[in-house]
């Protein structure tokens, strides 16, 4: 039986925000891009929270919601720092540790001696390690698998541990809301409703055939959890998939000339960050558009050669044929050949932008 603790720092870079600048202290703050930029909210404290504030939101209309909002910009290379010396505390009872961003991890203790093996014991020693010796809040989950200590994690926060034994997991998953499943957010919840599906209990009174007819391949999934059942692993190289850069524009962009022209820049700005990725092999580029209503769209392509704009201007002109509107954003991505291997560590801490802030991946 695995014993994997979740971690999960507490409104990560807003919490090490108000670390640094006390005075801050049970104000609405929020860490983001600024209002005439158009930008968005990337974490908020949970006194901003209580306004309806959360991440993703335009930082604009956070502050309509919150007049008061505090908003600061992301120190990245604080947040870096930060995240370095948390995983130096998780480094001392196991080498098993799969980040997932900067604040966030899996660990897997099944093998560690601490406290007597104890996995509840250890989440406890991490979680006041990192309150003394960095000054802020973390919240862990434990469970005999990562789908069930994700769910754990987040049960109790902020600054809470939700320990699921082998004993208690099938109670647990039970009575366990679909809205707490990774992947299920709104759209999906809703389409679950409309089956009358709102709980494990109800997923579990559908076959395995069924699900998938209803809900395509996350259907095994959704069999598998409904159950209690996660039989990956954490992986403690976890390999980077892509990686992207976006602008969203103080004003429109309007016509196809003026959206290439903003081409190169952000080619530069993708260049820079794959200087610190390692040597990685393409297998794709992609180019994503959002229209000034908001409507959005992505041109996916195979290639394996060098960057150029060329390349991406042609993917551009694509995307913008159904488009036929003003711009307000404009991303430049590539995606990695699966069978690179590399220094996924200093990778994911040198490239935190683009996992923490890239609003290519829907954000919860």
């Amino acid at each position: 039986m695995r014993k994997i603790i979740h971690c999960d720092c507490d409104c990560f870079y807003a919490s090490v925000e108000l670390r640094d600048d006390p005075s801050l202290k049970g104000r609405p703050v929020a860490v983001g891009g600024a209002a005439e930029r158009r930008g968005v909210v990337a974490t908020c404290n949970y006194e901003a929270r209580a306004f309806g504030v959360h991440s993703a939101m335009p930082t604009a209309s956070a502050l309509r919601r919150c007049p008061d909002l505090i908003v600061l910009t992301p120190r990245m290379d604080k947040y870096r720092e930060v995240a370095l010396q948390i995983r130096e505390i998780f480094s001392r009872y196991t080498e098993q540790i799969e980040p997932l961003s900067l604040d966030e991890a899996y660990l897997d203790v099944s093998a560690c001696d601490a406290f007597q093996g104890s996995a509840t014991r250890i989440a406890q020693a991490i979680r006041q390690q990192v309150r003394e010796e960095v000054g802020i809040t973390i919240s862990a989950g434990v469970a005999p698998n990562k789908f069930l200590a994700k769910v754990a994690s987040d049960w109790d926060k902020p600054d809470g541990l939700t320990v699921i034994t082998p004993t208690q997991v099938d109670e647990f998953v039970l009575s366990l809301p679909v809205s707490k499943i990774h992947g299920v957010g709104k759209v999906m919840a809703a389409r679950m409703a409309e089956q009358e599906i709102f709980t494990c209990a109800d997923l579990r009174r559908r076959s395995l055939d069924e699900l998938l007819m209803l809900f395509g391949k996350f259907g095994h999934q959704l069999y598998s959890y409904a159950r209690g059942v996660d039989e990956r692993s954490v992986k403690p190289h976890r390999e980077r998939k892509s990686l992207s850069v976006e602008t969203t524009f103080a004003q429109d962009i309007a016509g196809l000339d003026a959206a290439k022209s903003k081409v190169a820049n952000l080619l530069e700005e993708l260049e820079t960050r794959l200087s610190g990725v390692g040597d990685k092999r393409f297998s794709g580029v992609f180019v994503k558009l959002k229209s000034a209503n908001f409507r959005q769209t992505t041109i996916d392509r195979r290639y394996e050669g060098d960057l150029h704009c060329a390349l991406f201007e042609q993917l551009l002109e694509e995307a913008w044929l159904r488009m036929a509107s003003s711009l307000r954003l404009i991303g430049l991505g590539v995606r990695f050949a699966a069978s690179d291997q590399g220094d996924t560590k200093m990778a994911l801490l040198k490239g935190v932008r683009e996992e923490q802030l890239d609003l290519f991946s829907e954000v919860d």
